[in-house]
């Protein structure tokens, strides 16, 4: 017995040491969500004037005693009498005249817990369930030893604002960008100078991208080990001109499209996500009416006919610039995609216009992005010298599965250790 005992913990000893060594061993990891993607928060301040009795500024009456409230997720969004106080705080505005946007009058916003994964786990801690984000991807990192704050980091933002080219102000996109790389070199430095493994989902593939593109190839090469994107939408999206035109619940219930269609339209970011013409092409209709077809060439036209006219400035000055800088990341990256749903490829409106729901033909994705846009890293960057790309294909998986179906995370955790282990990276592949 005593043998057995002495055996026993033999085994164990020699199970923790392989775990703290593994640990040891770990690049520090800083996840990206995507559009949507953490929590958001709120204050109403003198000027803000409610649309409504019920958007007054007592309402909601949960919040902290500085008057902060959790404006992303709101669960009485679903309630149509609220959806409109939502909408409307949510609503951003572009200044011609400073060229940059702004929040509604007397509602200041704020990011809660960055450089931690708190935010990214549940859009509503209240509301687990249906409000799960990241949680499973955290819990599979922290089973291969990752520790939130000290190996393991998030990287949340206002995913309402996006950025904007060089030579245009952009000044929550930039100061994001600016925090991220903070980010970047803190977790670095604090993990002995290891330099980081960034794991970004949808539009946090783009800041990434951004972040990368933005920073000199030596500080790439000192402080970020690898790129791995999931479900980035590299040229944007069908499901974006579909948003814009007649408004998007985004798979929420009991919300109506048309309620929430003015905030999607005023959110720069989603301008950003428009179809770029360099991946799905200056010819391909996209939006068929009755008095006129688009493509990703006409989305100034198509914004005229809509009826938001006042998108087309900052379209032109602002989005097209950003459409044209994909330059590759300069690291090796690994792009994660979902393959084989059914994702939104031709709009078909009739004489009801854009207030109607469209008649949809499907194409290939992953239900949100398009294949054209999910592979778009490798039309881009396949020939791009010492530029190492790798694509994993999850067949079934969806836009947001992938942070939460088994067979992705275990693929996702796989790369992951990979990259940890020193496992020598193949250029150009495509794995099934």
């Amino acid at each position: 017995m005593k043998k057995e005992i002495g055996l026993l913990k033999s085994v164990v000893l020699v199970l923790m040491m392989y775990t703290c060594q593994a640990a040891s061993n770990l690049h520090p990891l800083i996840l990206i969500p995507g559009n949507g993607g953490n929590q958001l928060e709120a204050r109403l301040t003198a000027d803000y004037k409610p649309i409504s009795l019920l958007c007054n500024r007592w309402y909601p009456i949960e919040r902290n005693k500085e008057g902060w409230f959790r404006l992303w997720f709101d669960p009485t969004v679903l309630l149509a009498p609220f959806t409109t106080c939502f909408a409307q705080r949510m609503t951003l505005y572009y200044d011609p005249d400073k060229d940059d946007y702004h929040n509604a009058p007397g509602v200041q916003t704020r990011v809660p817990h960055f450089g931690s994964t708190q935010s990214l786990l549940f859009l509503d801690p209240n509301l687990k369930q249906i409000t799960t984000y990241m949680a499973s991807l955290v819990e599979s990192l922290e089973n291969i030893g990752y520790v939130d704050g000290k190996t393991l980091f998030g990287a949340p933002y206002d995913f309402r604002y996006g950025l904007a080219p060089k030579d245009h102000p952009s000044h929550v996109g930039s100061k994001f960008l600016k925090d991220l790389k903070d980010l970047v070199e803190k977790a670095s430095n604090s993990n002995g100078g290891k330099p980081v493994i960034l794991v970004s989902h949808s539009l946090g593939g783009l800041f990434a991208l951004q972040l990368l593109n933005r920073n000199k190839p030596s500080w790439r090469r000192n402080f970020v080990k690898h790129l791995i994107t999931l479900s980035a939408p590299w040229g944007g999206t069908v499901d974006e001109m579909l948003t814009f035109a007649s408004g998007n619940t985004l798979g929420v219930p009991l919300v109506n499209p048309l309620l929430v269609r003015e905030e999607q339209r005023s959110s720069e970011s989603n301008l950003w996500l428009m179809p770029n013409p360099k991946l799905f092409g200056r010819e391909k209709p996209i939006v068929i009416a009755p008095n006129a077809t688009y493509s990703a060439q006409d989305i100034p036209q198509f914004l005229d006919d809509i009826g938001f006219p006042q998108g087309i400035h900052p379209f032109k000055t602002r989005v097209l610039g950003l459409m044209e800088q994909l330059e590759a990341p300069g690291v090796p990256i690994t792009c994660v995609i979902g393959s084989g749903v059914r994702t939104a490829e031709t709009l078909f409106y009739g004489e009801n216009g854009f207030d109607e729901r469209p008649e949809i033909v499907y194409g290939d994705g992953d239900g949100t992005v398009n294949m054209v846009s999910l592979l778009g890293h490798e039309s881009l960057w396949s020939n791009v010298k010492n530029q190492t790309l790798k694509t994993v294909r999850l067949a079934g998986v969806s836009h947001t599965q992938i942070l939460k179906d088994d067979g992705a995370l275990d693929k996702v955790v796989r790369e992951i250790s990979g990259i940890n282990s020193g496992f020598k990276f193949v250029d150009n592949v495509s794995v099934q």
